[in-house]
C-alpha cells in the first residue's frame, strides 16, 4: 500500500466550442449614430444602443424613453429666449402713432 496520490493526468487541451446560434437572442443593430453637435440630442441617441443587449419586446421601454428626450430637447428649444412676439391686439395694417413733427 503506498500513501502517494496518484498523479492527474494532464489535462488535454479542449477546442473552443462556439455558442450555438439563437436566432431569438438579442443581437446588436450596429446603426450607426452620427453626432448631431447637441450633446443632449448626441445623448438620446446613444442610448439607443441599450436596445442592442435586449429582446425585442425590451426596446419599447428605450425607444420611449429616446423619444420623450427628444421631444423634450425639441420643446425647448422653443421656449428659449428670443424676440418679443406681437401682442395680440397688433395689426400691421394700422399706422404707428406719430410722435410729434419731426423736421
Amino acid at each position: 500500500m503506498s500513501d502517494s496520490v496518484p498523479e492527474a493526468p494532464p489535462e488535454q487541451e479542449r477546442p473552443e466550442v462556439e455558442p450555438e446560434y439563437d436566432p431569438a437572442a438579442p443581437a446588436p443593430l450596429d446603426v450607426p449614430r452620427t453626432p448631431t453637435g447637441n450633446a443632449e440630442v448626441d445623448a438620446h441617441l446613444e442610448r439607443l444602443g441599450d436596445a442592442d443587449h435586449l429582446a425585442t419586446d425590451g426596446h419599447v421601454e428605450v425607444y420611449e424613453d429616446v423619444h420623450g428626450g427628444l421631444r423634450d430637447a425639441l420643446t425647448a428649444l422653443d421656449a428659449r429666449p428670443g424676440p418679443p412676439a406681437p401682442s395680440p391686439s397688433y395689426d400691421p395694417r394700422t399706422p404707428s402713432p406719430s410722435y410729434g413733427n419731426r423736421s
